[in-house]
């Protein structure tokens, strides 16, 4: 089978730091964070009370029909301007021959902002009066969602609004892989449209966990960060002094397309889709693999599937959540990669400006990495000021950099040891 070459011809995004791609790069390279108090509900008693939000956000800015979407839920909402940005780059929005049986969706999108009535009382409820019982655990705040069916809905409600918006008749997919969910779904749309599956695809991510479910779950874990007197710093990846994430929300969105198509109707090729890897630690339901196996075989996998060595990578686009585990576990799987290289490889990760927007993460990275391509620029890693001997790698620290970038590998880690890795090359 003829393995047909994957471009990016659009990109869109909303998240904490811009409504579009070029707001959102500018705000990452002026080293700016999108994170505040927590506005969305009322979280002055969580240990946590702060978080990225998308504020200001209006569909009509990008849609003229949005109150079709009336109903749409928040991350829809989202999901839904990233990919008419997206698709107005590519020039689909002109394009009268698009064959719609040959255009697919892939998400990757959670739970979204839902109400959990009784359980999520329950939960928050023993939180706040101190009685809970040491048994409710992660499992309980996490591994409940059988109670809750129209959870599987809202999660497959965004990839229902972008067929309907943009007539897609193909394959429509979504995945909930937690962290890594929208790297694998591009990677399997990537995946799509070099079998000949689809010759146009929507893909990216969407997720606002942004309320007291999802707080009071990150919260159980010990994974979001508490520190409530130092906000617009708390996000810390590969600092000895993080203390977790900062949960966020949002959506991205590319156009994966076959290469021969984009060039014969003139469209603008982005960036190059030359290798996805993925992998699972199969150790615990919420851990990783501490000694990086995992992330290093994905890694590895991608590596392989482009057809290239560690040499070859100018860039890394890191995980790099700001968890104790975390950023340890990337950066030996680095080292395990790279080898003698490790340390020469810039790495750096936006979530500690962006913060963690959980499902639309790998998507926002992508685009980040499209971006350092397209300008020869690196972004930062953000609030890294204590070095930490486990994170001893070269993560761009506090200002961007200029460099010379061909060819970008990402890295999304997910709850339960999902690992994902894209990489990209130079558009020609």
């Amino acid at each position: 089978m003829t393995r047909r070459r994957v471009v990016i011809t659009g990109m869109g995004t909303v998240n904490p730091l811009g409504h579009d791609v070029e707001s959102t790069w500018a705000a990452l390279l002026a080293c700016r964070n999108g994170v505040s108090a927590t506005e969305l509900f009322d979280a002055s008693t969580y240990p946590t009370t702060f978080s990225a939000q998308v504020k200001g956000f209006d569909l009509a800015t990008w849609l003229p029909n949005a109150e079709r979407h009336r109903h749409a839920g928040r991350q829809c909402r989202f999901a839904l301007a990233a990919a008419m940005q997206a698709w107005r780059q590519a020039g689909l929005e002109a394009l009268a021959n698009l064959d719609h049986t040959r255009l697919g969706v892939y998400m990757g999108s959670g739970e979204g902002s839902l109400d959990f009535d009784s359980f999520t009382s329950l939960l928050v409820d023993s939180w706040r009066d101190g009685r809970m019982d040491t048994t409710i655990s992660a499992e309980l705040a996490f591994g409940r969602m059988d109670l809750y069916r129209e959870v599987e809905q809202e999660a497959n409600r965004v990839v229902s609004h972008l067929a309907a918006e943009f007539g897609v008749r193909g394959p429509a997919f979504n995945v909930l892989t937690a962290c890594a969910a929208s790297t694998q779904a591009i990677g399997e749309a990537a995946m799509q449209v070099r079998r000949g599956d689809v010759d146009v695809i929507l893909t990216g991510g969407a997720h606002s966990m942004i309320h007291p479910y999802g707080v009071t779950g990150f919260n159980r874990l010990t994974a979001l960060s508490v520190r409530n007197d130092q906000i617009p710093t708390a996000s810390r990846p590969f600092d000895m002094t993080r203390d977790g994430f900062v949960l966020g929300e949002g959506a991205s969105i590319l156009v994966l397309e076959d290469y021969d198509l984009a060039r014969r109707r003139g469209a603008t090729v982005l960036a190059e889709v030359i290798g996805y890897g993925a992998s699972a630690d199969a150790f615990r339901i919420t851990d990783q693999d501490p000694d990086g196996a995992g992330a290093a075989a994905a890694m590895r996998a991608a590596l392989a599937d482009a057809g290239i060595g560690p040499e070859a990578i100018d860039y890394i686009s890191a995980h790099g959540t700001g968890t104790k585990q975390n950023d340890q576990v990337e950066t030996r799987a680095v080292k395990t990669v790279f080898g003698k290289r490790a340390r020469e490889v810039p790495v750096s990760s936006v979530k500690s400006m962006i913060g963690h927007l959980i499902a639309a993460a790998g998507a926002t990275e992508l685009i980040t990495c499209v971006l350092a391509i397209r300008d020869q620029v690196l972004p930062p890693t953000a609030n890294l000021k204590v070095p930490d001997a486990d994170c001893d790698l070269d993560y761009v620290p506090n200002l961007p950099r200029k460099a010379k970038v061909n060819t970008a590998m990402s890295n999304s880690f997910g709850f339960g040891g999902q690992n994902n890795t894209l990489i990209i090359t130079r558009g020609r």
